[in-house]
């Protein structure tokens, strides 16, 4: 979770009780806390496998069409 010391008092009107019951979170404040977690590792997965993907693509891979689903 996030470091106390990174933390900022914001004052939006949500309604987090369905995050809440999702994120089986034992308050609202929980319930945020685990729904941007979420949000900012999932952002980090995906900026690695954007990585990776450019990675492979730019390797110079032969890549055969076996199936023939590729041609243009």
């Amino acid at each position: 979770m996030a470091n106390s010391r990174a933390r900022a008092h914001k004052h939006f009107r949500l309604d987090a009780k369905r995050a809440q019951k999702v994120l089986r979170a034992g308050t609202e404040t929980e319930a945020i806390e685990r729904a941007l977690d979420l949000v900012i590792s999932e952002h980090e997965r995906n900026h690695l496998a954007l990585r990776a993907n450019d990675r492979f693509a730019s390797s110079g891979i032969d890549i055969k069409d076996v199936y023939g689903a590729l041609e243009e």
